[in-house]
């Protein structure tokens, strides 16, 4: 099939490898608004290079790997082309637009599948297998760790939809994927401890979240922008049965005080040494999508789910209390947003 790629960033340039050395793309179409860095983004992976408008109506499929802003009209430029769609996530920077997005897209019956990757890490998936089989016994608690390594350039703020929609989004959609289990109620402490640049945008540099899930297992996530040993994704599970991690390891960014413990190799430094076999994975998902051989591992409505929590985390910060999900607009069963989707 022939797949068009538009967005030619760093990820952009991981996907471009995989997709060019991918069995199933007879041809790759790379577009950017910086021509040069899609030409460089081709050239490397031997894929052809075409304005996006071109790229799209030569395409079989549609791979987004633009700016988050750019998301919302990307898709809906697949949409009306009616060609199989994979979206970096998230769908758009605010809930309603989200919302209405996951009406156009299960409206249109187009395949459709977001790019939440940890869905696709052999850990995570263990986990989560351990967890609904029951293999786990019943689930006590949950920690999860997500530190960046360095926090992103301030021009990167403005149109990044802050740390819980940016990056804290993926911690979100991993919790509700690892237990089969909603988030009932949030509650956020955070704060500017480090670098005066997320002050200025009204964002924020480290946070902690407690969260009570919908069967009453307890998880909390402590993150941030920055480790200066290198980018920190870990998830741990209690049960009853047994307690596993993933992410801890020989390439974990920090440091064993403890005489004996786990030698330590070079850290990892950014998400796509961490995650980069489950992006290619995720891929290999989507093609199947795409080709009709398979059904979507993460729909739009799974995006619309997480940003409500995201959106419940901004809203806990905010005003300084627990905040239930229940009262961040959704759509489904309960009418809320009734003038987006109908129930």
């Amino acid at each position: 099939m022939r797949l068009a790629q538009i967005g030619a960033g760093r990820i952009g340039e991981l996907h471009a490898a995989t997709l060019a050395g991918h069995p199933l793309v007879d041809e790759l179409i790379v577009a950017d608004l910086d021509q040069q860095r899609a030409e460089r983004v081709a050239a490397a992976v031997g894929a052809d290079v075409a304005d996006p408008e071109s790229a799209m109506d030569a395409a079989d499929a549609l791979v987004i790997a633009a700016a988050t802003d750019a998301h919302p009209a990307l898709i809906r430029a697949g949409l009306a082309r009616g060609i199989p769609i994979f979206s970096e996530k998230p769908l758009a920077l605010d809930l309603e637009q989200s919302a209405r997005l996951v009406g156009e897209i299960e409206a249109s019956g187009v395949p459709f599948q977001l790019g939440f990757q940890r869905r696709f890490d052999a850990a995570y998936r263990e986990a989560r297998r351990m967890v609904l089989s029951g293999e786990i016994g019943r689930l006590y608690q949950v920690r999860m760790t997500a530190n960046d390594h360095a926090p992103p350039p301030e021009a990167y703020l403005p149109t990044s939809g802050g740390l819980f929609r940016d990056s804290s989004i993926h911690d979100f959609d991993a919790i509700r994927y690892l237990t089969g289990s909603e988030v009932q109620t949030i509650y956020v402490e955070g704060a500017v401890l480090g670098f005066e640049m997320f002050a200025r945008h009204h964002d924020i540099d480290t946070a902690v979240a407690t969260m009570r899930m919908s069967d009453g297992t307890l998880v909390t996530l402590a993150g941030g922008r920055h480790n200066p040993l290198g980018y920190d994704i870990r998830i741990e599970l209690l049960g009853s049965r047994d307690a596993v991690a993933a992410g801890l390891g020989p390439h974990t960014p920090i440091r064993h005080l403890d005489e004996g413990s786990l030698a330590m190799g070079p850290a990892w430094e950014s998400f796509i040494d961490r995650f980069a076999p489950a992006y290619e994975t995720e891929l290999s998902a989507f093609l199947d999508v795409a080709a009709g051989k398979a059904e979507s591992a993460c729909v739009a409505r799974d995006g619309l789910e997480a940003m409500r929590i995201a959106e419940a985390a901004t809203r806990s910060l905010a005003e300084r209390r627990p905040v239930t999900l229940e009262e961040i607009n959704t759509i489904g069963e309960r009418e809320v947003l009734p003038d987006v989707l109908p129930r």
